[in-house]
């Protein structure tokens, strides 16, 4: 028996960092949501008791480095499964992008384990596992709309966005989340309005929501890595609605109300980055197509 899940992106319509916390980790505060780009997750049980990553992306990890790994053994473990697992991934969102492509997959086989194996546990429970593997994917179980608060595992659920499309480019470059967090200072920054953007999500207010965007992470990877800042700049000349970097990047994205706009947005980004997309926003919660 094979079972399918969809791993969709998220991206962050506002992401603030409040303090560095006792722990080392760093309080944070974040408006996210899902879009129309997703992984697709097969998981077919096995005879053996193992886990094996099946995947025809090279840039996809077959070990413990897998989150989608990660997640299955944590599984198997809490819950004394002694069955094996084959964990297929086809891999659509780009890897290292600021996109939680893996904390999705996690997700979505945290999601589909519980489904096969028929555990019974709640959203709640499944992303408290979730907050075991990583900081984004309590979110990315919830698959929906959420205020994301402590250092990511606290989820308050949230209306969806008003439509639109979305634009996202990725430069050909890598940004280490660790880096960024370790050279942000919440001091001297400009701090997203988190409760503006919460309001213009409750009143299906497209141009509110594109106003309140803000990530404070910019602060460290624009002045670091120059192709970042440049893609915005082209986004905004364009003629995007919003533009705001994704995470801690590399990826950007744009919002666009216009299906046209969106692909004048496109178009222009020809020469500047080789992976562009333009999906839907979605924001609300997800099952298999």
């Amino acid at each position: 028996m094979q079972l399918l899940e969809k791993a969709p992106a998220k991206i962050n319509l506002s992401l603030d960092v409040l303090y560095k916390r006792p722990d080392n980790y760093h309080e944070i505060e974040m408006v996210m949501t899902t879009i129309d780009l997703a992984d697709r997750i097969g998981l077919t049980e096995l005879p053996s008791d193992k886990i094996i990553i099946d995947s025809e992306n090279q840039f996809v990890p077959n070990d413990e480095r897998n989150l989608a790994y990660r997640a299955a053994k944590l599984m198997k473990d809490t819950y004394d499964v002694k069955k094996g697992i084959n964990i297929f991934i086809e891999k659509n969102i780009p890897v290292a992008a600021g996109l939680a492509g893996g904390s999705s997959d996690a997700a979505a086989v945290i999601r589909g384990l519980n489904r096969l194996w028929r555990l019974g546990m709640s959203v709640r429970e499944m992303a408290e596992l979730g907050a075991k593997i990583g900081s984004d994917v309590s979110f990315c179980v919830y698959n929906t709309t959420a205020l994301a608060k402590g250092r990511g595992e606290l989820i308050e659920e949230l209306p969806a966005p008003p439509s639109c499309w979305v634009v996202l480019a990725k430069p050909a470059i890598g940004v280490s989340t660790q880096t960024i967090y370790q050279n942000f200072s919440p001091d001297g920054v400009e701090h997203p309005d988190t409760q503006g953007m919460i309001r213009a999500l409750q009143t299906e207010d497209f141009e509110a929501m594109c106003g309140k965007v803000g990530n404070v992470l910019e602060s460290v990877t624009l002045p670091m890595y120059p192709e970042v800042r440049q893609i915005k700049r082209q986004m905004e000349l364009a003629g995007a609605d919003a533009v705001l970097m994704s995470g801690s990047g590399p990826t950007v994205f744009s919002l666009a109300h216009q299906e046209s706009r969106a692909y004048r947005i496109y178009n222009s980004l020809r020469g500047f980055c080789d992976e562009v997309y333009v999906v839907r926003m979605l924001g609300y919660h997800q099952l298999l197509d």
